[in-house]
């Protein structure tokens, strides 16, 4: 145990008690009443992704959660997401077919106001415990916009248009990508990074979500 334990104990996320795993046994359980788990195949013609990897709906406790850990200055709630994903064979072992992982990204200035880029943190941990290549140096956002969540369906597709870059690109090439993001809503936002990402002609593109709504 370092002294960070001592002085920030971590605490299950859901019920805030001392937990180690950030997830204690009987959220865990409450959590597997409420998951919708779903590998879902997706027509990569019109997605540009072939299939949709999820944990849960958008929806009573989860909805919560996400937001607290998105907008209420919440980041160590990743570890309790992680943690019940590690618990899931299933996801898990589907995870690990993957070659690198990408976060959705956020602009600098967005990064500036949150502080952190919630997928990047969830990406970071997922990748570390699959063995897998981490990478947020190849999908870049370069411009800052209205966020998705404040927007509908069409005004959401129009406003994610152009605004992500891609560099690096050979290190992807003919690589299972896999893209993690918190929420799966519309699917604007995944669509357009996969759009991106497949001019570097990786041999698959798959997203991670949370939740979808």
């Amino acid at each position: 145990m370092t002294i960070i334990d001592y002085l920030f104990p971590q605490v299950c996320g859901i019920c805030g008690k001392l937990n180690k795993n950030s997830l204690c046994k009987k959220c865990e359980l409450k959590l597997k009443k409420i998951g919708k788990e779903e590998i879902q195949p997706i027509n990569k013609e019109e997605f540009y992704f072939e299939e949709h990897i999820y944990l849960f709906k958008y929806e009573g406790i989860i909805r919560q959660l996400i937001i607290d850990y998105k907008f209420n200055e919440k980041s160590y709630l990743y570890k309790t997401f992680v943690n019940f994903l590690l618990k899931n064979e299933k996801i898990f072992e589907k995870i690990k077919t993957y070659d690198t992982i990408i976060p959705v990204p956020i602009s600098k200035q967005r990064k500036r106001q949150r502080g952190y880029n919630q997928s990047a943190i969830i990406s970071k941990e997922i990748s570390k415990h699959a063995k897998l290549q981490y990478n947020d140096k190849i999908l870049i956002k370069s411009k800052n916009i209205i966020e998705q969540s404040k927007l509908n369906k069409q005004e959401r597709i129009k406003n994610i248009q152009g605004v992500y870059d891609l560099k690096n690109r050979e290190i992807i090439k003919n690589k299972k990508i896999l893209l993690i993001d918190d929420i799966y809503t519309t699917g604007s936002t995944v669509k357009e990074c996969s759009k991106v990402l497949r001019q570097a002609e990786p041999r698959k593109i798959g997203i991670f979500t949370l939740a979808k709504d």
